[in-house]
């Protein structure tokens, strides 16, 4: 029963948007459907990473063929894990989709193509099968450029264009590596992978075709030097389609950066030299990106950028607290970064405008909100006690530990100056005084409570998590750990996928 469960999270999501389709006018119905079907899931993956957690890895093949022959589902601790925190900021979405979207937008099939992706990351995080892995990216991949588009917009379809050609170049990659796996080993199961790559006699093909897969993972989770396609479009789509963006799409990239190189390619001296190359280059360019940004999403966008270095080089270290940290950055910043995009939002339903020279006064007339969002602030900052903090002092550690002092001041220039954008934007939008010339367009004030609060509780909602996971540090330290365990050590995924 539990091996069926597995594809709870999938189900549920395409159940959603195969109902909402059938309600495409009834906007009412769709909103209903999808805060009601999106905490259905939450419920769902909150009960199978339970299980995960207590029981270990459990799986599923589909139509009963034995592995390696069948397509097969894995529910290990990373996998479960990303699934309950795409199913936490998918919720949060959901929430705030309800009220912050224009009914036009929602004629448009917001709603079922949301659900669509959020299915397909859920279908990514489980499979076991690295073909069925790249089919799950094309269902991300349609389904996010739909979403980017919706309304039409000049500005949404050149970040659109963009971003659907980076990913393109991305699936070719990934597909021509799938190839030559293949060819050296003739599976595609992962699991069978993990043993049947230790008999390939050619170790330059396999370092070849691991190359393959970092060029493919690395453009989707917009890494240094192709990372452009990121900042150019995500600050194009509405506010609730830039946090799905901004919180989950580049982190699947970081998660399959993760699974492929602990199931099939074990990261030799060359693979990390050139990981850590990329990730301070990745961290400085977006450092450098930001700092002169004056509208918010692309502030953000290009912060993302800058602490996907800082997973990027935990996973080049390899080690089991370099993958600690990696991890637990993982888990805050799905959560943070979500949360930040949400925040432009509200700001844009406050003064109809994301750029900082034309705002100001938040503070003074919203200080509950503005307190709130200054929680999520200072997390992304990583203010001790809070959540982005703790990830810190293990990548820190580790990075002294194995001498890797670029990647040191990296981590340093990335924080600093990551502390003075946030000071800079706080300072801009919510200390400051109105600038005199500028005309409020306040669209909060005339809302119904119901619709205000469907605004701010998905804030508050993920503003909590991010405070839980700051304050109690130990148990996400421990979910890290054990996951840092059964990648440096994949028996247990192995005999699970294989019923050993």
């Amino acid at each position: 029963m539990m091996g069926n469960f597995i594809l709870a999270p999938v189900f549920i999501h395409l159940l959603i948007a195969i109902f909402q389709l059938i309600a495409w006018r009834k906007t009412v119905t769709q909103r209903i459907l999808s805060v009601g079907g999106a905490l259905g899931a939450l419920v769902a993956a909150i009960i199978l990473f339970r299980r995960v957690y207590l029981n270990g890895t459990f799986t599923v093949n589909a139509s009963n063929w034995e592995a390696p022959f069948s397509i097969v589902f894995v529910a290990d601790l990373l996998g479960v894990t990303m699934v309950l925190l795409t199913s936490i900021a998918a919720f949060a979405v959901s929430m705030f989709s309800a009220t912050g979207l224009s009914r036009q937008r929602m004629l448009y099939g917001y709603f079922p193509i949301f659900h669509f992706l959020v299915m397909g990351l859920n279908g990514a995080f489980l499979t076991g099968d690295i073909f069925n892995l790249y089919v799950w990216f094309e269902v991300i991949i349609i389904s996010s450029f739909v979403l980017m588009t919706l309304g039409g917009r000049k500005n949404q379809l050149e970040g659109a264009l963009k971003y659907m050609s980076m990913n393109i170049l991305a699936s070719m990659f990934f597909l021509t590596g799938i190839g030559i796996l293949y060819g050296m080993t003739g599976s595609l199961n992962m699991a069978d992978l993990a043993i049947k790559m230790h008999d390939v006699q050619n170790r330059s093909l396999v370092g070849i075709t691991s190359v393959f897969f970092i060029l493919g993972f690395g453009i989707k989770s917009a890494v240094f030097p192709l990372y452009f396609w990121l900042p150019s479009s995500y600050h194009t789509p509405p506010s609730a389609v830039a946090a799905t963006f901004g919180g989950l799409l580049t982190k699947v990239g970081i998660y399959a950066i993760l699974r492929v190189n602990s199931l099939i390619f074990i990261p030799d001296d060359f693979t990390r030299t050139l990981l850590m190359v990329i990730a301070v280059l990745t961290i400085l360019t977006g450092t450098f990106g930001a700092l002169n940004k004056i509208n918010i999403r692309r502030l953000f966008s290009y912060l993302i950028v800058c602490h996907i270095g800082f997973m990027v080089g935990g996973i080049a270290m390899f080690s089991k607290l370099a993958l600690m940290g990696t991890l637990f950055y993982l888990i805050h910043d799905i959560m943070v970064k979500t949360n930040m995009f949400l925040i432009s939002g509200v700001i844009m339903q406050l003064r109809g405008v994301v750029t900082m020279e034309k705002l100001g006064g938040l503070y003074k007339e919203y200080p509950k909100i503005s307190l709130l969002i200054a929680i999520v602030l200072l997390s992304l900052v990583g203010i001790p006690p809070l959540s982005g903090f703790w990830p810190k002092v293990y990548l820190f550690r580790e990075a002294f530990n194995e001498h890797q002092y670029f990647f040191v001041g990296a981590l340093i220039i990335g924080s600093l100056a990551t502390l003075y954008v946030i000071a800079r934007l706080w300072a801009e939008v919510f200390w400051k005084e109105v600038p005199a010339d500028v005309v409020i367009d306040n669209k909060f004030e005339p809302m119904p409570l119901s619709r205000k609060f469907l605004l701010i509780a998905p804030v508050a909602i993920l503003g909590i998590v991010s405070v839980y996971i700051g304050l109690n540090a130990e148990v996400i330290i421990q979910v890290a750990d054990r996951i840092a365990t059964e990648l440096l050590d994949t028996s247990s995924y192995i005999n699970a996928v294989f019923k050993n």
